[in-house]
This record gives structure tokens, C-alpha cells and sequence, in this order.
């Protein structure tokens, strides 16, 4: 039996800055990822052809990235019944925005959850990735729970220090 993994699409590989810290983040959990670039316009069939082998290897989670027209998350959406996530990539004349739009306005019954716009979102695609897989793996899920109490000591930390310069200005 295969360790599930997920999947990482990108549209273009000038992805790939904004999508390092979605795989910074499966790292962190020591989950396992395939990174690929494919097209939803231009490699269509070789796209649906990844996304069944995939499925058919251990793939639990897909993620997927794209500017401008932004067509690769749904594209996988309605290829596979496996969670996707989508993240817009911050590029084009509109900064993305024309991205999120894509990616968040899908028909009823073909889910993307739709992450934020450029790095931020890619990092919360590698969270909500690992939150996915967590439901079945009890030392992922606590790994999880670590890693944002480690999250909020690092803010109390910040405003401590704040609180500090504050009281000695």
C-alpha cells in the first residue's frame, strides 16, 4: 500500500515562487507531494490523465495553482471527487483577482476551496492539506494542533516585546 501524497499542479512553471510555500508546508509535516506543471488549456488530456493516475497511486489531496484565466483547479475539480484546493497566483494585469474569481466560481456540486490570493494562500493550501489528511491520522492532526499553538506563542511573543518597548518609550 502506497503513503497517501498530494498533489501539486501548477499552470505554468513561473508558479513555482509562489507554490514553494505550499511545499514548504507539506514538508514541515513530513507529508508526501508530487509537484507538476500541467495546463488546463494546453495539456488538457495529459492533465486528465495525471489526476487518474494519481488518484489510482495514493493522491488525497490535490492543489492547484494558475493566473489570468485560472481554469486548472476546476478543471481537476471535475475530474476527481478528491478535495482541491485552489490558489490564485498573483500575476496579470489584475493582480490575481481575475484568478480568485476563476478559481472561486464554481458550479454547485463541483467544490474548489478557494485559498488567498499569491503566497498566503499557498501556504494555507499546505495547512488545509494537512487539516484534510489529519482526519485519519491522529499524529498529523496533533502535528497540526503543534504547529499553530507554536504559531500563537510566536504572537504573544511579538506583542510582549511590543508591550516592552512600549512601556520603556
Amino acid at each position: 500500500m502506497t503513503k497517501p501524497f498530494v498533489a501539486v499542479l501548477m499552470g505554468s512553471d513561473s508558479d513555482l515562487p509562489t507554490m514553494q510555500a505550499t511545499l514548504d508546508v507539506l514538508k514541515t509535516f513530513g507529508i508526501q507531494y508530487e509537484a507538476k506543471v500541467t495546463s488546463a488549456h494546453r495539456t488538457p488530456a495529459a492533465t486528465h490523465a495525471y489526476v487518474h493516475d494519481a488518484e489510482e497511486r495514493g493522491c488525497k489531496v490535490f492543489i492547484c495553482a494558475a493566473g489570468l484565466a485560472a481554469h486548472l483547479a476546476g478543471a481537476v475539480a471535475g475530474i476527481t471527487t478528491r478535495p482541491v484546493i485552489g490558489v490564485p497566483v498573483d500575476c496579470g494585469p489584475l493582480q490575481g483577482h481575475d484568478a480568485l474569481l476563476s478559481t472561486v466560481m464554481m458550479p454547485g456540486g463541483v467544490p474548489v476551496a478557494t485559498v488567498a490570493i499569491g503566497s498566503a494562500g499557498a501556504k494555507n493550501a499546505g495547512y488545509l492539506a494537512a487539516q484534510m489528511l489529519a482526519v485519519g491520522d491522529d499524529a498529523l492532526a496533533l502535528a497540526v494542533k503543534e504547529e499553530r499553538a507554536k504559531s500563537a506563542e510566536a504572537v504573544q511573543a511579538k506583542d510582549a516585546k511590543l508591550q516592552e518597548k512600549l512601556a520603556n518609550a
